[in-house]
């Protein structure tokens, strides 16, 4: 299964860019990142639904498509793995996480989605949950494995 995430925004060297590669590289499973940008200054809903074109169309064609919101479902640790592995299992080629920017996800992306996570109650920088879902992958990988990294 191919792992992909597509998020809104750019970011150059940072503390939330270099955790995110720190897990990225742990990964056994290929971690791809693509980036999309509205670059024009827009009011608030043009420019989240513009992110929604873009995010849309960066998604490939056929995979299953998981969009990160507040109003997802939450899973702990375990059980985030366990459906991981189900799609792995069910054939999944291809499955893309969804970022959306500072003002979240258009609803038309988040109803879109064939999953919607919340990654716990509180609202978190959009480019720190990059890092936050590589860690739970990371996570997820050494779940299936027995590694001792994840402990209850």
């Amino acid at each position: 299964m191919r792992i992909v995430i597509v998020a809104t925004g750019r970011w150059k060297r940072s503390p939330e860019r270099a955790l995110f590669e720190h897990y990225a590289r742990r990964l056994k499973t290929p971690l791809n990142l693509i980036e999309i940008e509205e670059k024009r200054i827009l009011p608030s809903p043009k420019r989240i639904a513009r992110e929604a074109v873009l995010l849309s169309a960066a998604v490939p064609k056929g995979a299953k498509v998981v969009a990160l919101d507040g109003s997802g479902l939450g899973l702990n640790s375990l059980a985030f793995a366990e459906r991981l592995g189900r799609w792995r299992d069910d054939g999944v080629g291809d499955l893309a996480f969804v970022i959306g920017g500072a003002d979240g996800l258009e609803p038309t992306v988040r109803d879109g989605a064939d999953f919607v996570l919340a990654l716990g109650m509180q609202t978190w920088p959009h480019l720190l949950v990059r890092g936050l879902l590589a860690e739970q992958l990371y996570r997820a990988e050494c779940i299936a494995a027995g590694h001792p990294y994840h402990r209850e």
